[in-house]
């Protein structure tokens, strides 16, 4: 198969190096970077850099470029650019997504597949989402620093056996990833996680450990998530009853210094993944007549309103 990896970022890379490791060179699966920039030059010159949990290494991959007509067409695709160019990515490289391929969205949002979909209509596109913590530390370089860098991918329909093929790629290449028939489900519980601590990380400049030990930020960020929890319930999605709690648990698993995306773009002056976010729950609370306060305040904080 021709795997392209659309966006090579913290995720991107983390992901699209193990893909490259095991099959880049080999001829039974042929490994596509896409990129720009100097991240791109610093790969294509010296190979991408993975500093991980796991181990350090570097790779390279059957072909790295930010050409939609070098890339060529793929017969599975992963998307993991970030939110705000996710419809150019998806309009550069229609050429190279036809009904053949395989799309994977592994960005933090939860409308991300419905969105690619107008985009490529013609294309077979699963919902993917990830847990990994990782970054682009400099060109040509990604550190990944906590998650269990786990990757799901599936449907809601029953029909996620019918793409073991794919799972059975990823497992070869040590990807720790599941198939799932509910995947709205862990869309969601990820979302109720990541959405809010985005919002307060990036509003606070407070890690993981900052927030949780602060009973005020620690307070706002249950707030935040009940009000996910509720208009997942309004999107037919139902979480657990204690996933609130469950989902502050966890939190309180990662490493203190432990960052969001959203954080490191602010504090590096970056533009903010604020519409899958902030913005996304806002927008969903005003359709469904649902308040949101404590999203209100955050976005009106970022977004300088």
């Amino acid at each position: 198969m021709r795997i392209g990896i659309i966006g090579m970022g913290g995720v991107g890379g983390y992901f699209g190096g193990k893909l490259a490791r095991e099959y880049a060179g080999k001829g039974k699966h042929e490994i596509i970077f896409v990129c720009r920039g100097e991240h791109l030059a610093e790969i294509k010159k010296n190979g991408l850099k993975l500093f991980t949990k796991e181990g350090d290494y570097s790779v390279r991959p059957d072909l790295a470029t930010d050409n939609p007509a070098a890339a060529g067409v793929f017969d599975l695709a992963f998307f993991s650019v970030k939110s705000y160019h996710l419809e150019k990515a998806a309009r550069d490289f229609s050429a190279g997504i036809n009904q053949n391929t395989i799309v994977i969205p592994l960005l933090n949002g939860v409308d991300i597949a419905e969105r690619l979909r107008k985009s490529l209509s013609a294309a077979n596109i699963l919902q993917g989402c990830v847990y990994i913590s990782s970054s682009v530390a400099k060109p040509g370089t990604v550190r990944q620093t906590d998650g269990s860098c786990q990757m799901l991918l599936g449907t809601d329909d029953g029909s996620a056996k019918s793409y073991q093929h794919v799972l059975d790629i990823l497992l070869e290449a040590k990807i720790n990833a599941e198939l799932s028939d509910k995947i709205s489900i862990a869309l969601w519980t990820k979302y109720i996680l990541i959405c809010p601590l985005a919002g307060i990380t990036a509003a606070t400049g407070k890690t993981f450990g900052g927030v949780m030990e602060n009973a005020d930020l620690k307070n706002q960020l249950r707030k935040m998530m009940q009000e996910v929890r509720i208009i997942a319930a309004a999107r037919k999605v139902v979480l657990p009853e204690n996933i609130v709690e469950q989902t502050l648990d966890k939190i309180g698993r990662f490493a203190y210094d432990t960052k969001t995306s959203m954080q490191v773009d602010r504090e590096r002056g970056n533009k903010m993944e604020i519409d899958i976010f902030t913005a996304y729950i806002r927008k969903a609370g005003r359709e469904l007549g649902i308040p949101t306060p404590w999203h209100n305040e955050i976005f009106n904080f970022l977004s300088g309103k």
